[in-house]
């Protein structure tokens, strides 16, 4: 049966009645949004089981958020209008809904960690679940984010920034929507002004600011915002707004013979229908991580979502596919699938160390969805649908700070390291201190440094020896200091974290803002002029800089992606000629100071994980043996080096006096390259040095730099 003309898009709109003792109206259950949910979280799902299958499935989260901001405001407005809305209402409803599946995932991940997790990973949870808890999991996310975070794999409460994003908007918005509503503004404006707003600080924030505009909640509101406005006219202007895309669709320019009056609407809400799934399901195959998201390309998921909102559940996909009962039960525990299935993910990629097999993945999906239905049936359901109580909402209150708590006291307490005292200690060749970064001695030395990434000096006397670069030169520093500290020489490292240690070179994280340039230049500045230093060693990990990109099972992770460009000739966009041109820019300079000038060519990047390489796990998932052999094959080291090495010896040829040191010709025999010697793990993860390996490096560039050292 069809509806006329003015009641289109009625169907979005449509109200039931409140229960007597509630104020809010609520909207009428729409089975077809139910099954947009199922296709925004199984979007979402199989992209964090499978990523190479679903490259795009990320975008079920801004499906999500359009979703939200519909009903939402369908609620808040409606509300307004009848001079009913409460906010203590509403915020209780949210409570019902959204704090007991989370109380529980929570709860499990930390009773699950106790057992399963290293201390430094569990203190990691702690802090992640007091994040959670307290809603601002997407701040922790984008302050930790960088080169030397834990990969998002590894992370079993990551995807909690979404929610986060979400209550923040719920927070807000009713507030303002309520106080624009009593000064008499027209709230459609308002919406459309701030959504706006937040459209372009996303656009205008992802080029240089990718990680920042991902995670922070003005930058994504106007996803929220556009269900928003989407709620609006569907409520106020149902006919006007039908009318509207009638015309535009059906004129003859569009259509040559438009289809008879009493069609028009059944044809609208296909064409709107199936466009949006058009539109959702090119995003989900067609985009990647590689795509600066959100940006411009989040019109996609988001509008798509729209569009099958607006269309109705009577159009063809919303009748027939969303509102199949299949999908509308996946859409009813979308809420705790969401929850459950990264946590599970997480802690299988875990306790492998690497990335699980296929069937574990698929055994991890199937758990998600047991666990979610039960949590639905069991936990959801009694508490949201219920008998009303203030008791109620009280009591999930007081157990979600008590959740938080508990974790916040896991990370005060560096991970509860009594749980596995031997596991502690041969955790402990992983383990980097502090002081191998800063140290007093160096910072009341050189103030001026005391603020950042390294700044560590073996002796009070003045420096002779000065490691200068990356995260690469500063593994470098323990074993120096070790190997040096019977001699008179006293070794000095400056440097940043993913910083390439040459002059006027900008390196910095692809969308990202450059920290490196006017550091590393302060810091080579000081190489020249100090009179002590007679022997400057050059470190870092060239291949990232020169492809941008991170190697072996890690190389997809956005962390790692990287970007330079020279600050005096900022049109140069080639990584290899700005290498190129910034390096012999430093040879030269540090050469005339007559400074002997020590490169170092990189150690190999292992590309996996070595704690798969040692029995140190609590729990493991398969009884597979450890990995053997604990090495990275010397083909796939070549690969990666050739081009890096064949720059670096072009240009220093033409500086003879500066010595080169293989520091993978220690680590590599014609076959393989070795996180592993004797028994001694050599790395602490997949690129950098553990101490033993510091001190093993050491040992040999010592050599080099003074042949008389023994």
């Amino acid at each position: 049966m069809h509806k006329s003309p003015p009641e289109l898009a009625s169907d979005i709109g449509s109200i039931t009645a409140s229960p007597p003792q509630e104020h809010n109206a609520h909207p009428a259950y729409r089975p077809d949004i139910d099954g947009l949910r199922a296709v925004a979280i199984l979007s979402v799902v199989l992209f964090h089981a499978f990523p190479s299958k679903l490259r795009g499935g990320f975008v079920g989260v801004d499906i999500f958020f359009v979703i939200s901001g519909f009903l939402i405001s369908t609620i808040i407005f409606r509300s307004l209008q009848r001079g009913d809305f409460s906010f203590t209402e509403f915020y209780a409803h949210r409570i019902k809904r959204i704090f007991p599946a989370l109380i529980l995932v929570l709860a499990a991940c930390y009773a699950f960690g106790w057992f399963a997790l290293l201390p430094d990973e569990y203190k990691q949870l702690g802090k992640h679940m007091a994040a959670g808890a307290g809603f601002v999991q997407n701040f922790v996310i984008w302050k930790e984010a960088g080169y030397f975070d834990t990969a998002s794999e590894l992370k079993p409460l990551m995807h909690l920034w979404s929610l986060a994003i979400e209550e923040q908007f719920y927070l807000l918005y009713p507030v303002l929507i309520w106080g624009a509503w009593r000064m008499g503004l027209n709230v459609l404006t308002v919406v459309i002004l701030l959504g706006l707003l937040s459209f372009g600080l996303n656009v205008g924030g992802i080029e240089k600011e990718a990680i920042k505009t991902f995670f922070l909640p003005q930058t994504r509101f106007w996803e929220l915002l556009a269900g928003s406005v989407l709620a609006y006219v569907q409520l106020y202007k149902p006919a006007p707004f039908a009318a509207w895309l009638k015309r535009s669709l059906f004129h003859p320019l569009v259509f040559r013979q438009p289809p008879a009056a009493q069609r028009r609407e059944a044809v609208l809400n296909n064409l709107l229908s199936g466009f949006g799934l058009f539109l959702i399901v090119l995003a989900v195959f067609g985009l990647h991580k590689g795509k600066l998201f959100p940006g411009w390309w989040a019109l996609f998921p988001v509008l798509g979502a729209c569009l099958l909102i607006l269309a109705g559940p009577q159009a063809w996909v919303n009748r027939k596919i969303l509102a199949n009962r299949l999908m509308v039960f996946v859409g009813l525990i979308s809420y705790p699938l969401y929850l459950w299935h990264w946590p599970i993910l997480a802690f299988a990629r875990i306790m492998e160390s690497e990335t699980p097999s296929r069937t574990i993945r698929m055994a991890a999906v199937v758990l998600s969805f047991v666990l979610a239905w039960l949590t639905y049936r069991l936990v959801e359901r009694p508490i949201r649908f219920g008998r009303n109580t203030w008791v109620k909402t009280a009591t999930l209150c007081v157990l979600m700070s008590v959740v938080g708590y508990v974790g916040y006291n896991a990370f005060m307490r560096d991970g509860l390291e009594f749980r596995y005292r031997q596991l502690t200690e041969r955790n402990a060749q992983f383990i980097w201190v502090a002081e191998n970064n800063q140290n007093e001695e160096c910072k009341t030395s050189f103030p001026e440094f005391a603020k950042t990434g390294y700044c560590a000096k073996s002796k009070a006397s003045g420096p002779t020896i000065l490691l200068l670069g990356d995260s690469h030169a500063n593994h470098l520093y323990p074993g120096m200091a070790a190997v040096t500290n019977s001699t008179v020489e006293s070794v000095l490292n400056f440097g940043e974290g993913a910083c390439l240690p040459f002059f006027d070179v900008a390196s910095f994280q692809k969308g990202g803002q450059d920290p490196c340039a006017d550091r590393m230049n302060r810091s080579l500045k000081v190489a020249e002029d100090t009179k002590s230093t007679r022997i400057i060693v050059v470190s870092s990990r060239g291949p990232l800089y020169l492809y941008g990109k991170g190697f072996g099972e890690i190389a997809d992770e956005q962390s790692h992606d990287r970007a330079l460009a020279s600050t005096n000739n900022p049109s140069v966009s080639d990584f290899r000629e700005v290498f190129k041109t910034g390096m012999r820019s430093t040879m030269e300079r540090l050469t005339k100071k007559d400074k002997r000038v020590v490169f170092v060519l990189d150690v190999p990047e292992l590309g996996f994980d070595p704690r798969s390489c040692v029995d140190i796990r609590p729990l493991r998932l398969t009884t597979r043996q450890i990995r053997q052999p604990c090495a990275v094959s010397r083909k796939d080291f070549d690969a990666r080096n050739h081009e890096y090495r064949e720059i670096v010896f072009s240009v220093l040829r033409d500086y003879p006096t500066v010595k080169i040191f293989d520091a993978a010709a220690e680590l590599c025999d014609d076959k393989w390259c070795w996180a592993m010697k004797d028994g001694n793990m050599l790395y602490r993860d997949d690129d950098h040095l553990s101490v033993q390996g510091s001190e093993y490096i050491a040992r040999t560039l010592s050599k080099l730099i003074d042949p008389a050292h023994k």
